[in-house]
């Protein structure tokens, strides 16, 4: 079986983003828009036996990261079709996951079962791929920046889905292998429900369109009754986000989908000025003079633990001097026993909960916390 996974790589080888879009409902050549009610990345259009699917590019404005053409199976290629767009036949059958919360969102939309290959095991905190791996069904494929490639070819995947970044120089062998790519950039949107929304693209590549407009229609009215209850509460703590990771502490833009689910829940953020989709990479320094004095403390980390405030101290001395950290009012997410990274990206509604729970304590109508804890 090597052998021959060996002979087709070589084979192949030698053959070869808080604003609203815009809202469409025609197209000069016949095709109808698909209306996207957050989104700002995608542009889904339908033509007559098949769907254009553009991703625009998240760090250069004005480009295209990729484009797609969702063919039915069994349907002929449209004429003159356009090589610069991968074609991908519908639905996928099987299909090779580098991302966690991918792998919980197929799942959760009832084709986890379609799952062949997954990269990065270890970080995957789903016990249902787990225990697909345990009975073979499902193969790790190594590292997801550079995977077995021998071992994507034995599963004979549809498809990759993989998360794009800025000046990552491509996937390399991966590329080659001649099988479409699914660039996964909704990280990159502008907000929560943007990002959330991009759940209707991912259930139109597995025919489950319906049952992902139906998911993001729940999730988009939970999120904005919370956002009305946040609003009717008036403006909450302040908070800072994260910690230090290395020599830097990487703080979510403004308008990351962190920062705007702050605003969302009704707390004052010190970087809600900032125009960035992503991170900043500052110092301490910067962090404790702009953010020290938040009122609130929200961390994300990785433990066999629950991590406490002592423990925090340890890592950076200089966490004494936070106002948030001096008055007991620290909350962890300790990612390795929460869900947080395979639910919050496609469920922001309960993550804004957590939120508005720790800006607004006086609100006592909301969940128990589900992803964040006081840390003790």
């Amino acid at each position: 079986m090597r052998a021959h996974s060996l002979l087709l790589l070589t084979a192949v080888l030698l053959a070869v983003a808080c604003r609203r879009g815009s809202v469409q409902t025609g197209d000069p050549q016949g095709g109808d828009t698909l209306r996207l009610k957050y989104s700002t990345l995608l542009t889904i259009v339908r033509y007559q036996g098949y769907t254009d699917v553009a991703v625009a590019n998240p760090w250069k404005t004005g480009r295209v990261l990729h484009r797609y053409r969702l063919v039915p199976a069994g349907r002929p290629l449209p004429a003159g079709d356009d090589p610069a767009v991968t074609v991908v036949s519908t639905p996928i059958e099987r299909v090779s996951v580098f991302t966690t919360v991918h792998c919980a969102l197929l799942t959760q939309l009832g084709v986890g079962e379609r799952i062949v290959g997954v990269a990065d095991l270890k970080y995957i905190k789903i016990p249902y791929i787990h225990e697909r791996v345990r009975q073979g069904h499902i193969i790790d494929c190594g590292n997801g920046l550079s995977p077995v490639v021998e071992k994507i070819i034995d599963q004979r995947p549809d498809a990759i889905m993989l998360s794009p970044f800025e000046n990552s120089g491509g996937y390399g062998r991966v590329e080659q292998l001649g099988i479409p790519l699914i660039e996964c950039a909704e990280y990159m949107e502008s907000s929560p429900l943007a990002r959330a929304e991009w759940m209707r693209f991912y259930g139109m590549l597995f025919g489950r369109e319906r049952q992902a407009d139906s998911l993001f229609a729940v999730v988009d009215s939970s999120y904005q009754a919370l956002t009305a209850l946040a609003a009717r509460a008036g403006t909450g703590r302040s908070v800072v986000i994260d910690k230090m990771a290395g020599s830097v502490w990487y703080v979510p833009g403004g308008r990351s989908t962190l920062g705007c689910m702050v605003a969302d829940a009704g707390g004052a953020y010190p970087w809600a000025s900032d125009g960035h989709s992503g991170s900043l990479a500052l110092p301490f320094e910067t962090v404790l003079e702009r953010g020290g004095d938040s009122d609130v403390w929200l961390l994300r980390y990785s433990a066999p633990h629950a991590l406490t405030l002592n423990g925090l101290l340890a890592d950076h001395q200089g966490y004494s001097q936070m106002k948030a950290f001096r008055r007991g009012e620290v909350y962890g997410c300790n990612v390795d026993r929460s869900p947080f990274y395979e639910e919050s990206p496609f469920r922001p509604d309960w993550l804004l909960a957590d939120f508005i729970s720790i800006v607004h304590p006086e609100l006592s109508q909301l969940p128990p916390l589900r992803y964040f804890h006081k840390l003790k």
